[in-house]
């Protein structure tokens, strides 16, 4: 099976299309305010969905050099969401009195501190993002989130490792 194909890669995109719409689902029809981990798990479903996309449209063969590089934007974009979602599945299993302090909004800290200085804070701080709002199967949003993360970061590191390989001969 050729996970590399065009079609696995327009229906890895329209995954992550589907994780986007049923995020906003929940934040706009259910009323499940997100927290700033959860927007930045967004930014980073977003950007596998594009290399996905570009990697279907371009289509390059496996063994290519523009192959690999998608591959490891795609392994980037899961090593980033792995660590979000990662960071929220620790904050949610900590003590009630244990998590970090609530801080500023983060369209509020978006407006007044540098891009860098906002992503320190919410991964150090954002108390609000300890909070579980809603569990499918005994786990949390960010718990599912870290799963798919993982199972992608699989699938690029196969598809990676098969880019590789050299051809075999027929």
């Amino acid at each position: 099976m050729n996970l590399n194909s065009r079609g696995w890669n327009f229906f890895g995109a329209f995954i992550c299309y589907q994780l986007l719409v049923t995020a906003f689902y929940f934040q706009y029809v259910d009323g499940l305010e997100p927290c700033p981990l959860c927007m930045f798990q967004r930014v980073a479903v977003a950007a596998m969905g594009i290399v996905l996309l570009l990697n279907a449209i371009h289509n390059p063969p496996i063994s290519s050099i523009s192959n690999r590089i998608y591959q490891i934007l795609g392994l980037l974009t899961t090593f980033a969401g792995i660590g979000i979602a990662g960071r929220h599945v620790y904050l949610q299993s900590l003590p009630e009195g244990e998590a970090p302090a609530c801080g500023a909004p983060l369209d509020y800290m978006m407006d007044v501190l540098p891009f860098m200085e906002v992503l320190q804070t919410v991964l150090t701080g954002a108390g609000e993002c300890a909070k579980i709002s809603w569990r499918f199967l005994g786990i949390s949003m960010p718990g599912w989130m870290l799963i798919i993360f993982i199972i992608a970061a699989l699938v690029f590191g196969f598809r990676l490792f098969k880019a590789f390989q050299q051809p075999k001969p027929l």
